[in-house]
């Protein structure tokens, strides 16, 4: 099964997140099958390609929590 989630990258105290797909069984920071947008905590910054997002949504691909979450905050 496909999800859409958050891949951590930055260093210690200063994360910041890719919005991926990638297969559910992978690793957090496993290789991705396609990078949707990102989001930065401490910037206030994010990017969600919406488009794409739905094309995914609409081939059966879940949101986790944390993104569902995101992008019902800020879209």
């Amino acid at each position: 099964m496909l999800k859409i989630r958050l891949k951590r990258l930055g260093r210690k105290k200063r994360a910041y997140y890719r919005i991926i797909l990638i297969d559910s069984r992978k690793k957090r920071d496993g290789k991705a099958i396609d990078e949707i947008g990102f989001y930065d905590p401490l910037k206030k910054q994010h990017q969600i390609d919406i488009m794409k997002m739905k094309n995914v949504i609409k081939n059966g691909a879940q949101l986790t929590e944390t993104v569902r979450d995101l992008f019902k905050k800020y879209y």
